[in-house]
């Protein structure tokens, strides 16, 4: 057994809620403790800028590339994630000394797999400096550039999560602004990808026709009606009969209608789209799951529980099996920078199609 690191992992999601932040005793292959996390909110101003950098960097085609706002959000990014840092070492009473290493995620702006593209906001060198810790960045890359999706990236962490787990095969879905699954069998073996819309659909709905920056937990989504027409016009996308692995784009789905419909129904039918859109993913699963665990932001919208309790088999969040859903994915990012420093591999041939598992990132010192 390797020596434990303690690691300290950021997530800022596609559904730009905020930075979520984590701490892990890992030596990259075990979880030997769950720290405390906590979760940084941004505020209107943050999010009207990631909102500018998601709309400048639409037609990047160069990933060192930081045209317009890009290249001042990214150092703003930096610097949001440095005060996260400072803040939860301070709530924790921890010092920068004891913390081994920050996995650091990054704010993506595009994905694009269909063209070898995917950049992250966020200047790794830069923050190693202002937080004095080393920092592993830019875990993505690799992956693509040996000809895989670059996503998801979460899966080898998943894996140990459910290695207690006695309900082999089991799913672990994780419900950001888009959503992925990862089928963990009971020998270890790996199957993920992204299923479909999750937060980003339903939250710029409810921005464009309220202003609120998400549909509190689920509450208009409960209300309205389902419009089936518009559900299916989303599932006739030709990425669901794509084969796995595969991934999305935060806006993959942005340019299809909801036509009429109020804020209720239209907050309904994005629902119905996210809930069958997972259900959807079994299909490309060798075994059909014995239970689904449901983690990410998404969890805590009702409608998107209920209907998925409708849909899937022995559906239940993360904290069922006393696990924290809002932390997963800044932890997983604690385990695969423990990863990558001991070259382990992130990703394999069942998560992203890359041809054998590879390691990734690239590590930044003080």
């Amino acid at each position: 057994m390797s020596k434990p690191y303690t690691a300290l992992g950021l997530m800022s999601g596609t559904s730009m809620d905020g930075i979520d932040v984590a701490l892990l005793e890992t030596d990259g292959e075990t979880v030997f403790r769950h720290g405390p996390a906590m979760t940084v909110p941004y505020d209107d101003t943050q999010r009207f800028l990631l909102q500018r950098a998601l709309s400048e960097a639409v037609g990047l085609t160069d990933r060192t590339a930081r045209p317009g706002v890009l290249a001042q959000v990214e150092i703003e990014i930096t610097r949001w994630h440095n005060d996260a840092i400072q803040g939860y070492l301070r709530e924790n009473g921890l010092k920068a000394t004891d913390i081994d290493v920050v996995g650091f995620h990054g704010q993506t702006v595009v994905h694009r797999p269909d063209i070898g593209i995917t950049v992250q906001l966020g200047l790794g060198r830069e923050l190693a400096h202002q937080c004095r810790i080393p920092v592993v960045y830019d875990m993505r890359a690799n992956d693509m550039i040996h000809g895989g999706q670059g996503a998801p990236l979460v899966p080898a962490y998943h894996r140990a999560l459910a290695s207690k787990s006695k309900q082999h095969p089991i799913a672990i879905v994780n419900i950001g602004g888009v959503a992925n699954v990862t089928w963990i069998g009971s020998d270890g073996d790996l199957v993920a990808f992204d299923t479909g819309p999750g937060n980003a659909l339903i939250d710029d709905w409810i921005k464009k026709h309220t202003g609120a920056s998400r549909d509190e937990g689920g509450k208009l989504g409960l209300l309205g009606q389902v419009d089936e027409a518009s559900v299916a016009q989303f599932l006739g996308d030709s990425f669901f009969e794509q084969s796995v692995p595969k991934s999305l784009d935060r806006n993959t789905f942005a340019g299809y209608s909801l036509g009429g419909l109020n804020v209720a129904d239209g907050a309904a039918t994005l629902v119905a789209v996210t809930a069958r859109s997972i259900a959807l993913s079994s299909r490309h699963m060798p075994e059909q799951p014995k239970s689904w665990i449901i983690c990410g932001g998404g969890r805590h919208n009702k409608a998107i529980m209920r209907a998925l309790e409708l849909v899937l088999n022995h559906a239940q969040s993360a904290e069922q099996i006393n696990l924290d859903g809002d932390a997963i994915e800044a932890e997983a990012w604690a385990f695969l920078a423990v990863r990558s420093l001991r070259g382990l591999p992130l990703t394999y041939p069942g998560t992203t199609g890359v041809a054998e598992p590879v390691t990734g990132g690239i590590l930044a010192t003080p």
